[in-house]
């Protein structure tokens, strides 16, 4: 299979007032192509430091890196070029319709007034948002936002998309549709989905691989099937269970459950 994403002793350290953070302290990362990826690890794992890494936000301070063929260090606007990222908190403006912000969005992509209307009605239809073109942003329902959010990453047709906790606060209906939207992005169109999420049923339910991540290093990887087997003792072992035994502990019990809006 052909690696898109492949990163080696990738690190990152802050100073701060009290001191050195080893926020991530040595991640070795493959991630193939077409592949649904789940990034899991408990809270301060260094999943996000890693993410805007990968995603040109945030300098490595150690390690090398290539997403899509190209350097971290070398060719960063190669690397954002193949890249969408769609942020646990979205970025949309609740005073503009939806077709200005899917048309802004092209814009910055460097598209024509044109190319940018006619992606945004393909966007639309792609991600079930027509009849919600001309509609303010902020009337959005959550479900509604995050399919926007993410309509919004694939503007410019990357080849990786990064989804940080993609459905956090979605009631259990609107869960399902953005999980039904993720495997379809990934079987019809061929995109690589890079998921962090700390709702393990999620993980369970859509990654074909996952990478765990504790203490800034990965501390296991293989499938949802194969770590159950290997660290839970059965193929029929939760998850939940299976991430216990990995890292000794687990997502606080807000994380476990979807919330209801």
């Amino acid at each position: 299979m052909t690696a898109v994403i492949s990163a080696a002793g990738l690190a990152r350290t802050f100073r701060t007032k009290a001191g050195t953070v080893e926020a991530v302290r040595g991640i070795d990362l493959t991630v193939h192509e077409g592949e649904i990826l789940g990034f899991l690890g408990p809270n301060g794992a260094g999943k996000t430091t890693t993410l805007r890494m990968l995603t040109t936000l945030l300098a490595p301070t150690g390690g090398t890196a290539t997403v899509a063929g190209r350097d971290l260090a070398t060719d960063p606007g190669g690397v954002r070029r193949a890249c969408g990222y769609v942020a646990q908190s979205g970025g949309v403006d609740p005073q503009i319709s939806v077709r200005e912000e899917l048309v802004t969005q092209g814009r910055l992509y460097r598209l024509t007034r044109r190319q940018s209307a006619e992606r945004a009605e393909e966007l639309a239809r792609e991600l079930g948002l027509t009849e919600l073109l001309d509609r303010k942003a902020g009337a959005l329902s959550g479900g509604q936002r995050r399919r926007l959010d993410i309509a919004m990453g694939l503007t410019h047709r990357p080849q990786i998309l990064f989804l940080d906790e993609p459905t956090t606060g979605l009631d259990p209906g609107s869960r399902a549709d953005l999980w039904a939207l993720i495997r379809r992005l990934r079987d019809e169109l061929g995109t690589t989905v890079f998921l962090t999420t700390h709702y393990l049923d999620e993980a369970d339910a859509l990654a074909d691989r996952l990478v765990v991540v504790d203490g800034g290093v990965v501390v296991a990887e293989g499938t949802p099937t194969a770590l159950k087997l290997r660290y839970g003792g059965s193929i029929d072992a939760s998850l939940q269970d299976t991430f216990l035994a990995i890292t000794g502990r687990g997502p606080s019990p807000a994380d476990t459950a979807p919330v209801a809006v």
